[in-house]
């Protein structure tokens, strides 16, 4: 080593202090480096394994009155109609760093590698410090802004606000899952901009190898922008490279073709005075065909119809550079979500790198671009996303797909929602879902004080030990934390209404993160009855993130309320949606108020209601507000009529006596939310049916209907009911 006894002593004095060694030093104390390495702070080559089982929680296979399409592709119930065998479409909304661990570890990998492997991946990483995960929602004629969630926020965000090396870190985490989980011979797309496009093409080689590096595409589009201080700013960039094997490449498929310039067609138009005849390859069939040059103009005029152009295929090869415009605002498939990209760059990429029935995914999938034009095109697919807004505004959207395709009658698969539900957050505070049930339950005993504790900090409750089953105070109420892995029951609300009558106490906030299903309102009217006002709230999940908590970011919300009525005439059933109630905020309208400049509105969330918040010159407030219907916050509500048909089972992989890995089936207790019928908005309509089709039972008996509202944030609400026919 070619260091100074003072440089030695320094170093030394370094590594007893436990401080890190200057970078100067790394490559004077290693002889040679292997090979050429990105570094940046806080770098670590170590990615999660963790393997959490999903949970279904809705299976969608719309519309299944209908079978007359796609026998081929999957067994279909006669009776039903619906999807018996073959793989299933999966929509997964979750954290996709754990998600990604979870199907690379998971008994979903195998699932995955029955239906051919994982052949392509695009994926669009946020790389928008902006208001990329804001989004516009209609109501009452004016536009309400809907910020984004705390989760997107700082998840992404506070990613960005804390440097390059952690957006590295992230992504780098992410690709190095996607490339274990792809095929051997798959390939994987990512779509940057100028801010991230130096950065991401580095990490790609980091992962992937130099030689794994097919392209560096260049999507040009039109824009608007009038910016002048620099050149306007009019394309992406979109990284490709490979795992292993050579991938996929359909360069003659007539959606990756590109068309011909004008004067190629001039070039190889062809004129047959006995009929139009196509040439076929390099050779030319049919009758003798004379070069367009040679023909008398004045009779190419009077025999229009005798003019043939042939191009011998039906464009040429496409380079790196597409010029594909964003959808037109009004076109029927824009969603309204702003990073929304074009069906025709989706289309290009996996006609071009993938076959029909091959399985592609995209794990930031936004508003679900890549997974409809997987489904128009026969591909299988998987879609994950973050945020609660982009797996509905998916949903909405593939459901759409669905109609579309079987109004066509082209063949559709069916596709699930999932989430790591409980197991998740099980994650988050340390407990290990592959344990078995007693040793889960031990661990959680042991972290319980220190769950609890999280959750009053986050709520901005104090803790209290003397007023048992509470857990802590706000103001005059009493506060219950609900378990980490179990939903509030109607039992342990009861327990409580008693605990604060015996205390004297006329307030109390029961905090879940789920509730037993049909709990509201009929709990609260009952605690109201035994005078008790009885507040049941959400924990989100944002409660696991240290910097929102501090930030105090946290909103907790009071649970939705769905009212039913259900019509029956013999074997049939109809429901009639007849109530839905929130109590949302997203603004302080008091200091909202205050802010505003005179002549100047804002549109906000206050109490439940929309509200428009306006100051006039002379500095007069006032108020509007904009939800003058309680269907004014419904965006979709759907009906399983036999909700109890399917059970809710989940794989749970842990290791057996002797170490090896095996996958174990058991019963949640829960049951899958089966689509069976449904309304929704859209853009272009915003009507909504508030009294379902009819559904025929195959026999008398009882019966459990679920429903499931979403509302215009992406937030769902569920209630059971029994009907006898």
């Amino acid at each position: 080593m070619d260091l100074t006894a003072e440089e030695k002593a320094h170093l030394k004095s370094l590594i007893d202090r436990g401080e890190p060694l200057p970078d100067d030093y790394r490559f004077r104390l290693f002889k040679e480096p292997r090979e050429t390495e990105l570094i940046w702070p806080g770098k670590t080559h170590e990615v999660t394994n963790a393997i959490l089982p999903f949970q279904v929680i809705e299976q969608i296979d719309e519309p299944r009155a209908e079978i007359a399409h796609a026998p081929d592709l999957f067994e279909l119930d006669r009776a039903t109609g619906r999807q018996q065998s073959g793989w299933t479409n999966k929509l997964i909304w979750g954290d996709n760093k754990l998600v990604l661990s979870s199907l690379k570890n998971g008994p979903l990998r195998r699932e995955i590698e029955k239906a051919g492997g994982l052949k392509l991946v695009y994926i669009d990483p946020p790389f928008d410090v902006g208001a990329d995960f804001s989004y516009e929602v209609e109501v009452g004629g004016e536009t309400l802004t809907k910020e984004p969630s705390v989760i997107e926020d700082v998840a992404y965000r506070d990613t960005w606000g804390k440097g390059a090396a952690s957006f590295i870190q992230m992504v780098y985490e992410r690709i190095a899952l996607i490339r274990d989980l792809l095929a051997e011979d798959g390939s994987l797309y990512i779509h940057c901009d100028h801010r991230t496009s130096n950065l991401i093409r580095t990490i790609g080689e980091e992962v992937f190898g130099n030689s794994s590096f097919l392209n560096h595409i260049v999507w040009k589009f039109s824009t608007r922008s009038s910016i002048k201080t620099t050149w306007k700013r009019s394309h992406h960039d979109i990284y490709f490279f490979k795992k292993n094997d050579d991938p996929v490449f359909n360069w003659d498929n007539e959606f990756v073709l590109e068309p011909l310039s004008e004067s190629t067609i001039k070039k190889y138009r062809y004129v047959d005075e006995n009929g139009p005849y196509r040439l076929s390859g390099r050779n030319i069939t049919g009758s003798p065909i004379k070069s367009a040059k040679d023909v008398d103009p004045e009779w190419e005029k009077t025999h229009p119809e005798l003019v043939v152009r042939d191009y011998l295929r039906e464009g040429k090869v496409a380079t790196d550079t597409f010029i594909i415009d964003i959808e037109n605002q009004m076109s029927s498939v824009r969603t309204g979500y702003p990073t929304q990209k074009p069906e025709e760059l989706l289309r290009k990429l996996i006609s071009a790198s993938s076959n029909p029935g091959d399985l592609v995914a995209d794990f930031f999938c936004g508003s679900g671009t890549t997974l409809a034009v997987a489904e128009k095109l026969g591909r299988k697919w998987i879609g994950c996303d973050l945020g609660r807004f982009a797996i509905h505004t998916s949903r909405k959207r593939l459901i759409g797909v669905q109609r579309d395709l079987k109004k066509d009658n082209k063949p559709y698969r069916s596709f699930e929602i999932l989430n790591l539900g409980k197991y998740e957050r099980q994650y988050f505070v340390g407990i290990d879902p592959t344990l078995p049930e007693k040793e889960r339950r031990a661990i959680s005993a042991q972290k319980d004080e220190h769950y609890t504790t999280l959750i009053l900090q986050a709520y901005k409750a104090e803790r209290v030990f003397q007023s048992p089953p509470f857990h802590g105070r706000k103001g005059n109420a009493l506060v219950l934390v609900g378990a980490v892995d179990a939903p509030v029951t109607s039992g342990q609300c009861k327990l409580a209404i008693d605990a604060a009558r015996k205390l004297g106490v006329t307030q109390i906030h029961v905090l879940g993160f789920e509730f037993e299903m049909g709990l509201t309102p009929r709990i609260t009217d009952e605690a109201r009855e035994r005078g008790v006002n009885l507040a049941l709230r959400h924990i989100p999940k944002e409660v696991f993130d240290k910097r929102a908590v501090e930030k105090s970011q946290v909103s907790f919300h009071d649970v939705a309320y769905i009212d039913v009525k259900t019509a029956r005439k013999g074997l049939e059933v109809s429901v009639k949606l007849e109530l839905f109630g929130v109590a949302y905020v997203q603004d302080d309208s008091v200091r909202l108020a205050d802010d505003l400049k005179p002549g100047a509105s804002k549109v906000t969330v206050d109490k439940g209601q929309v509200v428009k918040i306006s100051k006039d010159k002379n500095k007069k407030v006032t108020q509007e507000i904009l939800t003058q219907h309680w269907t004014d916050w419904i965006d979709y509500w759907a009906v399983d009529f036999d909700y109890t048909n399917r059970k809710e089972i989940i794989t749970m992989t842990a290791p057996d006596a002797s170490g090896r890995m095996i996958d174990r089936p058991q019963w949640t207790g829960g049951y899958i939310f089966e689509n069976e019928w449904q309304s929704y908005r859209t853009k272009r309509d915003r009507s909504l049916e508030l009294v379902s089709a009819p559904h025929t039972y195959p026999a008398k008996g009882k019966y459990k209907i679920a429903v499931k509202v979403i509302d215009i944030f992406g937030n769902d609400t569920t209630k059971v009911v029994e009907v006898t026919v």
